[in-house]
């Protein structure tokens, strides 16, 4: 089985399961030892969510960090009462604040009792997303936030066209072994059939470089990133496959250094609960004033 980070899909039935949850969980655990080590794309990320934080003029006390792993995010929030959750009670071991396990497409939190819901790159891992966002409206306080970074479509690219070419010409076909992503569009979209206010939905590109197909592998694992897709191949992966498949990514996507790039597309989500002091959109046709008439003046 090949360490490839797969997308993730936006559900639109609860009958529909893509991903394995308990193998999600497994790699989490085998990951915690040493997940430190090869944290630096959730130190980033978490980074860039609590600069998103700082353009928000709100102090929130209540906070729920919704696959914490280490809790990266939630140490820089510096929340007053924290709670980190995660799937694995391993991994989650470490974040600060109360521990609880806790599956993101179950939340345990019945009740509006959040003033701020965050999570980061853990939610693409979700079979119901659309049904977990609804759960995470509602254990938003009124006016409450929430705030997510998910991996989008264009994230290993390179990885995924580097696998299909090595199989395809090994095996004269090739299989999807990486599932596909929703982007901004879809992404907004789906904040607001969840019942947020004001959703955003924007992203943007990190790049990691790597010596080899090889090294981006060990530190998908490293991250506890690796396949859980119900669907995947159970088979173990040739070597023969690997060394195609990096001949093919050095010789397509090195850059000037000779290092292989590794693209991560990151989506941020940001959606309010709805609240009684929110500015409401006027409804269609309500205006009293033409555009017309207000250039002409």
């Amino acid at each position: 089985m090949p360490p490839v980070m797969p997308y993730g899909l936006m559900s639109e039935s609860r009958n529909m399961l893509v991903f394995d949850r308990d193998l999600v969980k497994l790699h989490r655990e085998r990951a915690a030892p040493s997940f430190g080590e090869y944290s630096f794309l959730f130190e980033t990320v978490a980074g860039r969510l609590v600069e998103r934080l700082k353009d928000i003029n709100r102090h929130f006390t209540k906070v729920l960090d919704l696959g914490a792993r280490q809790g990266h995010l939630g140490r820089l929030l510096g929340a007053e009462d924290i709670t980190s959750t995660d799937l694995s009670a391993a991994i989650v071991a470490k974040a600060p604040g109360r521990h609880q396990v806790a599956d993101e497409e179950q939340l345990p939190f019945p009740d509006p009792v959040f003033d701020l819901v965050c999570s980061n790159l853990s939610l693409h891992w979700v079979n119901d997303l659309p049904g977990s966002l609804i759960q995470i409206r509602n254990a938003l306080k009124p006016d409450g936030l929430f705030l997510a970074a998910l991996f989008g479509g264009e994230t290993l690219h390179e990885l995924r066209q580097s696998l299909l070419q090595a199989e395809a010409k090994l095996k004269g076909s090739a299989s999807p072994r990486i599932s596909p992503f929703g982007d901004v569009r879809a992404l907004g979209n789906l904040l607001q059939r969840a019942g947020f206010a004001m959703p955003v939905a924007d992203m943007d590109m990190i790049h990691v470089n790597y010596d080899n197909i090889y090294a981006l592998m060990r530190d998908l694992r490293g991250m506890g990133e690796s396949n859980a897709l119900l669907d995947r191949h159970r088979k173990p992966v040739s070597r023969a496959l690997f060394e195609s498949a990096n001949q093919y990514y050095c010789q397509h996507f090195s850059g000037e250094n000779g290092k292989i790039v590794a693209s991560f597309e990151i989506i941020y989500l940001t959606g309010w609960a709805p609240g009684p002091d929110q500015p409401v959109p006027k409804r269609p046709g309500s205006a009293t004033h033409s555009l017309k008439d207000a250039l002409a003046r």
